[in-house]
């Protein structure tokens, strides 16, 4: 598995990239927000520990135009910063992080982190399943979403993992009820770290890309005090 380690203090990017290498990870490190996009571009990364205040261009944005043009994968990515208030942790994970981890860390946990985001990405490889609603066609093993926009044209959805991860949820149990507590089991497990609230803000990303009205969602639709529901007839 390949790492791209996006920090800008030596000291801690080294101590990123020994505590990974003895791991049997392979790393490759860049010290500012410009340089990651090439060397991503370049080495196509599974996984990237992303510092958040980096010189030029921060890690939010180095995150979301990776998030817009993912290349031939779609990485995980891992991000880092020195503060620990919770709106840089929501602002973090709405940009499409997977995970969030605040300085000053043990190597132990950044490795734990980046060992539950890769035995998630695997699992998924395991599976193949293609699910059908009347408009929707999900393919877990390609990674592949399509929307059925009328009978005669369709649209491949440009979602991140953890929208797509969120949509085969939906779509696998049509008309069921998730509450936060259970989306964020079956898409984190119990590597999960964080305001349960970040459900919130990935159903609302998810909702901007699938639905025609997302203030007024005709697929995902709002259970007052419960949580959300997937709602489509079965194709």
């Amino acid at each position: 598995m390949d790492i791209l380690i996006v920090e800008d203090e030596p000291e801690i990017a080294k101590l990123i990239q020994t505590a990974l290498e003895r791991e049997g990870f392979s790393c490759h490190h860049s010290r500012d927000g410009l340089k990651a996009l090439q060397v991503f571009q370049e080495q196509q990364p599974d996984l990237i520990v992303l510092d958040l205040m980096l010189p030029g261009l921060d890690g939010l944005e180095v995150c979301a135009r990776i998030r817009q043009k993912p290349g031939a994968k779609d990485p995980y990515i891992l991000m880092l910063t020195a503060r620990g208030e919770e709106i840089d942790r929501v602002i973090g994970l709405s940009t499409g992080a997977d995970d969030y981890l605040v300085k000053p860390f043990s190597p132990r946990e950044l490795v734990a982190r980046v060992r539950a985001l890769l035995r998630r990405s695997l699992r998924q490889r395991g599976q193949h399943q293609v699910y059908h609603t009347q408009h929707f066609t999900v393919d877990v093993e390609q990674r592949t979403a399509k929307r059925q926009i009328d009978s005669q044209q369709s649209e491949i959805l440009d979602l991140t993992t953890l929208e797509f991860n969120l949509l085969s949820t939906f779509i696998s149990h049509p008309g069921r009820v998730w509450n936060r507590t259970q989306l964020i089991e079956k898409l984190w497990g119990d590597d999960f770290f964080g305001d349960e609230r970040v459900v919130d803000t990935h159903v609302a990303r998810l909702r901007k890309k699938i639905e025609p009205d997302p203030a007024n969602p005709s697929f995902i639709k709002t259970v007052v005090g419960v949580g959300y529901k997937f709602e489509d007839a079965i194709g």
